[in-house]
């Protein structure tokens, strides 16, 4: 049995340990927000916080998470409120939609541990997620838009 918590509630598996988190959260919890990108931790799609850091669900492990508490994009924002999923929203970032949660989680981890980045700050932490549509200055502009209160709205 692997306990951890989830979006803020406990549970309890009794699954192979060497499960990757991404099918445990797709198919055992029915969070499809995480994405299946590569398969391989080079694309992001599946990015999630594992205690607070962004990791790829993809090849994290079920025993890996033991203890542990998981977010997910379903998890940011209970009503999907997050200042990042409104300004995602505000600067009309998606295109094709597919890596956005995974953007949106890497981006938050960023403002977690830099809560006014600069443009290289988010260059760095933002090339670990691709975005095949190009979005890079949409989520730019979203990410100091999340970032600066005074523009967070409008």
């Amino acid at each position: 049995m692997i306990s951890f918590t989830l979006n803020g509630e406990p549970h309890a598996l009794d699954l192979d340990p060497e499960m990757p988190l991404l099918w445990v959260l797709r198919d055992y919890f029915g969070l499809m927000g995480t994405k299946y990108g590569c398969g391989r931790s080079q694309c992001g799609a599946c990015t999630i916080h594992l205690d607070g850091a962004p990791v790829q669900a993809c090849a994290t492990t079920l025993a890996q998470v033991a203890g542990r508490s998981i977010t997910t994009i379903e998890g940011l924002s209970p009503d999907g409120r997050h200042p990042l999923q409104l300004a995602w929203i505000l600067e009309q970032v998606p295109q094709c939609g597919y890596c956005q949660p995974g953007q949106i989680m890497m981006a938050a981890a960023l403002l977690n541990k830099h809560p006014r980045p600069t443009d290289a700050q988010i260059d760095e932490a933002m090339s670990r997620v691709l975005c095949r549509c190009g979005t890079y200055d949409g989520i730019r502009r979203a990410i100091h838009r999340a970032a600066n209160p005074e523009v967070q709205n409008g």
